[in-house]
């Protein structure tokens, strides 16, 4: 007999990259990553493939999928299969989106459930275990997660505070890629001072204000242009940062805004995608072959 699963996760954008202090806060985005999962007892291992990357490296989903079977003790194997609206390797979250997915898709196809932020570690474990992540990235797997604005201590692994809001985000997506593993963690770690001034903010609710002062931060660590950032201030957008490690930015963007900020940065001439979006709430689920339960 073959159980199958299926589930999606968030992308998410930064309000503070937790790379220069262990703490961060994120965002989720609504653009998700699927999941699809068939396993079998007459399967010993698991094999994962990566929709339009042949050629991808699967060890994260893969490892995503074994952690959940060793949890409840379950000798099965087969597949993983995962698709992503989020662009990969570009600051968004997409490593966290896809072990967070799945993970909800081998718990709904064995019929077990964790508890949210359980199957967040897991996650977290997985990525640390693929490493592809510095952190061990627990504010954006939250974010990817549970949706909403999260605020987290990613040494202790700690959620500190979780809200919901509504509000459009922008993403700039260049072309080119960044690999959150290839960071330059010592330049980071010199930045750290300020870096706790962006997140003491973000604990007061100034969201906007955090990520900010975290994208001009890391832009100047990290070697990234601030002229995207210039632009966004200039039409009164009071939030936009570089996404994670980049190289994409992300901005929440009032709705009366989102069309000005969008054509600002499309006549930029930086080759790249524009991306409308805006937070998501709900988080990470469980779904249907065409639709959410």
């Amino acid at each position: 007999m073959t159980l199958t699963g299926h589930a999606y996760a968030l992308g998410a954008g930064t309000i503070i990259n937790a790379i220069a202090t262990w703490k961060g806060a994120a965002f989720g985005i609504d653009l998700k990553t699927f999941a699809d999962v068939e396993l079998s007892k007459n399967e010993r291992s698991v094999h994962g493939t990566i929709e339009g990357m042949p050629n991808g490296d699967t060890t994260l989903i893969e490892r995503a999928v074994e952690l959940v079977l060793e949890h409840f003790k379950m000798k099965l194997g087969g597949t993983v299969r995962t698709r992503s609206e989020v662009p990969l390797a570009r600051g968004l979250k997409s490593s966290s989106a896809a072990a967070n997915a799945a993970i909800l898709a081998t718990l709904d196809a064995i019929g077990e459930t964790m508890e949210p932020l359980e199957a967040v570690h897991l996650g977290v474990r997985a990525a640390k275990d693929a490493g592809v992540t510095i952190t061990g990235a627990f504010d954006d797997a939250c974010a990817s997660f549970l949706g909403g604005i999260v605020v987290t201590d990613n040494r202790e692994m700690r959620l500190v505070k979780r809200i919901e809001r509504e509000m459009d985000v922008l993403i700039f997506a260049p072309e080119k890629k960044a690999f959150s593993a290839e960071t330059d963690v010592p330049r980071s770690r010199l930045i750290a001072p300020w870096v706790d001034i962006a997140y003491n903010l973000a604990l007061d609710g100034e969201y906007e204000r955090a990520m900010t002062l975290n994208g001009f931060l890391y832009c100047g660590a990290l070697g990234f242009d601030t002229e995207l950032l210039m632009r966004a201030l200039q039409i009164g957008v009071k939030g936009a940062s570089l996404s994670g490690t980049g190289p994409a930015y992300a901005a929440l963007v009032e709705k009366e805004k989102v069309d000005d900020l969008k054509i600002t940065w499309e006549n930029l001439g930086i080759s790249g995608n524009v991306i409308k979006t805006k937070i998501n709430n709900k988080g990470a689920m469980n779904v249907n072959v065409g639709g959410s339960r």
